[in-house]
């Protein structure tokens, strides 16, 4: 059976969300004594906007991180169709690069943009490492997948 390219895509994304939340995981592990939020991505800060978008009021902590997942899993499953559209149109390892180019580009400018966070010159080193590090997890693990599922299903 063939899978369609965006289905694939989505499938991807998904995998590359469950790697992401695994790096943040084992990072947490690594880094026993580390108190509260790893990064930006790891904090409140996702719900936080999503809250502000849709102009949600008297939203909770517990809220902030309900909507934050959420955000997580459906924004993650769903930026795998930009790499399936890259991966059509520029073939790897460029979809890759450009993809992973563009999900750090909306960190570094979505978070202080509508997240209030401060810039990413201004972000801690441990932050700024363990965000590149847990996207370029997501972004392998999409390539992965995506190529494993588009060679599978041949």
């Amino acid at each position: 059976m063939r899978l369609a390219w965006p289905i694939r895509s989505v499938l991807a994304g998904a995998a590359g969300t469950a790697a992401l939340t695994a790096a943040y995981a084992a990072e947490r592990r690594l880094r026993r004594g580390h108190e509260g939020q790893l990064d930006y991505d790891d904090s409140l800060v996702p719900g936080q906007i999503v809250a502000s978008v849709m102009h949600l009021p008297n939203v909770t902590a517990r809220g902030d991180a309900e909507l934050g997942l959420a955000l997580r899993w459906g924004y993650g499953s769903a930026f795998g169709l930009l790499h399936g559209v890259l991966r059509r149109a520029v073939g790897e390892p460029r979809a890759s690069a450009a993809f992973g180019a563009t999900l750090m580009t909306a960190t570094v400018t979505l978070f202080p943009l509508l997240g209030h966070t401060p810039p990413p010159w201004r972000w801690p080193g441990d932050v700024m490492a363990t965000s590149l590090g847990t996207h370029a997890a997501y972004v392998a693990a999409v390539a992965v997948v995506d190529d494993g599922i588009r060679r599978g299903t041949r």
